[in-house]
């Protein structure tokens, strides 16, 4: 859920490849679509790794090889993503559809996700995946902020302390509507505040602070490591990656007040793309993302959870995160009521900042 750069454009998701044509080959010389040995993935950002080593980059190379399934990868935000889609619908191009929640949710109530249960759904939590079918968590994460650690040592304690002058044009978050993690923003602000109303009202305080609109969440972080910003958004899973190669970024919760630093689920989900032009092939990419093995790589490759409940990896990452969340109280937002008022918060976010 995350960004939403101005011109999305695919790139070859598979370490060393190039960026496939838009017409391929089908296997034995076959032009038909059903035939042709690729998938294409529609997928917020985050997963893939800047430098070819995210869990992307590992888990398409390795469905490849298994069966020689070439992926197909287009990256943008969750809302970006489920637009291209809806323009598509008469002309499906995508087999897969990756994004955060509420987005996931309007894929599925716009009807552009088909039902399939991949190999191994019956092992996520079922508030992490679709009753109807549609669509199923692959990789679990958290919404977060990250903040510069060398200039700010200490994570801000609260929303409050936002509001202080040090944070004039130093302080940035990505469109509300645009970008999951911006969406997030407003989702966690609600739940924080009590309401929309108090939401509104300070967010429309913080936008005195604030950089400007973002399409783009994953490109903030490198922003904060460099100290252009003392405070962004993100999420826990891209961030925790990101930290990997950028020294000075540091995850963080807000808290309201004196209580408790807050945060909420935000899972990749994935569901098979109505009229896909490769069902065969997206179902079987599905049940990979879901295989045991591939899930024990999330932590460990990617910087996030296992969607599956009965992988619990135990390494370094695993670890690290854990301890990231503790003391944190993890609220679950009423998603069913975001995808039906989505349009009225963010209109309302809108004209509360000027946006």
């Amino acid at each position: 859920m995350r960004t939403l750069p101005a011109h999305a454009k695919p790139v070859a998701a598979l370490t060393g490849a190039l960026v496939l044509a838009a017409s391929l080959t089908a296997c034995g010389g076959s032009s038909a679509a059903s035939d042709e040995k690729v998938v294409t993935v529609y997928s917020a950002d985050g997963l893939k790794g800047e430098a070819g080593d995210g869990w992307y980059d590992k888990v398409f190379e390795d469905f490849e090889k298994q069966t020689g399934i070439k992926v197909k990868y287009v990256e943008g935000g969750s809302g970006e993503m489920v637009q291209r889609a809806l323009r598509e619908k008469s002309n499906t191009q995508a087999d897969v559809l990756v994004t955060l929640p509420p987005f996931i949710q309007q894929a599925g109530s716009k009807g552009l996700l088909q039902a399939y249960a991949p190999q191994g759904s019956d092992r996520v939590d079922g508030a992490d995946k679709a009753a109807d079918g549609t669509w199923t968590s692959i990789v679990n994460n958290y919404f977060g902020f990250v903040h510069n650690k060398k200039e700010l040592p200490t994570a801000p304690r609260n929303w409050e302390e936002l509001l202080d002058a040090k944070y004039k044009d130093r302080l940035q978050y990505s469109t509300p509507g645009v970008a999951g993690d911006g969406t997030a923003v407003l989702i966690k602000a609600m739940h924080d505040f009590g309401g929309q109303a108090p939401a509104m009202e300070y967010l429309k305080k913080l936008q005195a602070n604030n950089v400007g609109p973002s399409s783009s969440t994953s490109k903030l972080a490198p922003k904060v490591d460099k100290g252009e910003l003392l405070v962004a958004n993100g999420d826990v899973q891209m961030n925790f990656a990101q930290s990997k190669s950028m020294p000075n970024l540091g995850i963080w919760f807000p808290a309201k007040g004196d209580g408790k630093p807050t945060t909420f689920a935000l899972p990749y989900a994935a569901g098979l793309v109505n009229k896909a032009p490769h069902g065969e092939n997206g179902r079987k990419l599905l049940d990979f993302l879901l295989s045991e093995g591939a899930q024990r790589e999330v932590s460990a490759v990617g910087g996030g959870f296992p969607a599956r409940k009965d992988v619990k990896p135990t390494d370094a990452n695993a670890l690290a995160l854990a301890e990231l969340l503790e003391g944190v109280e993890v609220f679950e937002p009423d998603w069913a009521d975001i995808d039906r008022n989505l349009t009225a918060y963010v209109d309302a976010w809108k004209s509360a900042t000027g946006s």
